[in-house]
């Protein structure tokens, strides 16, 4: 079992920045493929950024693609998600997700291939 607990969220203005933690329980984060989704109210979760075990591996959505960057301290149990230059359509709830396997894409991307979860951490937005 694996608990993940994100932070960082907050509300800011557009072109702002801000970085995301999420933290795992467990002795094994190294070897977990870890990602970064969000979801606004009415609409599917939608897939941000994924990073692999090692850090080798990152893949981010066109959406935020070259805005963020996706890290992990293996040391700290920790992966990172930086944005820079927010913009409103970026508000939403920003959720963690751990997988013990190996995914590579396009199955990385996919909410349904992580098995743990954390709380949520709002990003707002405004103009």
């Amino acid at each position: 079992q694996v608990q993940l607990v994100e932070s960082g969220g907050g509300l800011v203005q557009a072109g702002d920045s801000l970085r995301l933690s999420c933290t795992a329980s467990g002795r094994t984060f190294s070897t977990y493929l870890m990602g970064w989704f969000r979801q606004v109210p009415g609409k599917e979760r939608e897939f941000v950024a994924t990073i692999s075990g090692t850090g080798g591996m990152t893949y981010y959505a066109d959406s935020v693609k070259g805005r963020s960057t996706i890290s992990r301290d293996n040391a700290k149990n920790t992966v990172y998600l930086q944005m820079d230059n927010l913009k409103p359509e970026d508000t939403a709830l920003y959720y963690c997700a751990a997988s013990p396997r190996l995914f590579t894409l396009p199955l990385a991307s996919r909410s349904y291939n992580y098995n743990y979860w954390g709380q949520g951490t709002q990003v707002t937005v405004s103009s």
